[in-house]
């Protein structure tokens, strides 16, 4: 059966290059990175994928976030060396890699726009990444809104990627997490406050077409359905200071109504059954195949053979199957096969 990954990560040819000019000694995360092949070497990355039949994958950066390290000059020019590497791949190798998610320089965020408009439509990009903060700030700031609007005119997806760094610590009193919580839990919880952002912003009554893929099968949420439904229909209710009722009596739907939006992916590391509660929450229409690879510790095959037989193992119909491993993923990228 065939199978689109929708969330993996490659460092392409001259962004791994302008990325070692500007900050080749990133740490934490910049670690990791440099340290699994598949993100550089494609000879690497197309041994691995050709084990696994009728594999494709669609790509998109890694972290960290190119605002993090580069200025928003050297951003514009890094998200441009990318998003026309990534594009010139997917010409080259349709066989393995079907579409891309633009990189924008966050950082500049009228060139995010002009960048993410240049992708789409002279690069043939399906969509753009954004991170769940930007610098410390909601994605939901004024000034990043109309890339949603933009993504809703073009009727394609945004993946939305968490990050935080060791630099988050775990309490207030400290200066730094510890033992990488800022990743196991840090990650999941940064996602989860992103969508929660986007849902009290109204984002969705504004547009209700707008598609946001929520990495790690959507994060926090499945798993705190009862806080996101019943939990949430009392927003105000443990607030003294304001009146968080009136945010409610703005939206036209409960809270959970609008968390059942997003789309989620199946990269949840090889939980079975964590999937299992993504499903149930989501629904099949919702939920599309990826495995993050290359980061497993293998640095390749582990997480998409894991996810794989995950997703076989599933009680589901071989209809919904075929929609979970490429069906929702081609109808939403608009692939012309």
């Amino acid at each position: 059966m065939r199978k689109i990954d929708v969330f993996t990560h490659i460092s392409p040819p001259g962004y791994s290059e302008g990325v070692e000019r500007i900050a080749g000694g990133l740490k934490d995360i910049g670690k990791r990175t440099r340290g699994v092949p598949m993100l550089h070497d494609l000879e690497v990355r197309f041994r691995v994928m050709e084990t696994f039949p009728e594999y494709q994958q669609v790509l998109s950066l890694p972290t960290p976030p190119i605002e993090l390290y580069a200025t928003p000059e050297q951003a514009i020019d890094l998200a441009r060396i990318a998003n026309d590497s990534m594009a010139e791949l997917v010409e080259k190798y349709p066989e393995h890699f079907v579409a891309f998610a633009a990189a924008l320089p966050m950082n500049a965020p009228d060139a995010a726009l002009v960048e993410a408009q240049r992708a789409v439509t002279e690069l043939g990009a399906k969509g753009i990444q954004i991170y769940s903060n930007v610098l410390g700030k909601p994605i939901v700031s004024p000034e990043f809104l109309p890339l949603f609007e933009a993504m809703v005119g073009y009727d394609l997806p945004i993946w939305l990627h968490p990050y935080r760094g060791a630099d988050f610590p775990d309490y207030l009193k400290e200066d730094a997490s510890e033992f990488e919580i800022w990743w196991t839990f840090g990650w999941p919880y940064d996602t989860s406050a992103a969508m929660a952002r986007v849902v009290f912003a109204g984002l969705f009554d504004r547009w209700p077409s707008l598609k946001i893929i929520a990495h790690h099968m959507g994060a926090m949420v499945p798993y705190f359905a009862g806080r996101v439904g019943p939990g949430w229909d009392q927003l105000g209710a443990r607030t003294s200071d304001r009146d968080l009722s009136q945010v409610l009596k703005g939206l036209k739907k409960r809270p959970v109504d609008y968390f059942k939006m997003f789309y989620a992916d199946t990269a949840l590391f090889g939980a079975y059954e964590a999937t299992v509660c993504g499903l149930d929450f989501y629904g099949v229409p919702k939920v599309l195949f990826a495995s993050d690879a290359p980061f497993d510790p293998e640095k390749g095959p582990m997480y998409i053979r894991e996810t794989i037989a995950i997703i076989d193992r599933l009680p589901i119909s071989p209809d919904d199957r075929e929609r979970i491993y490429w069906r929702n993923a081609a109808a939403m990228l608009k692939l012309d096969d």
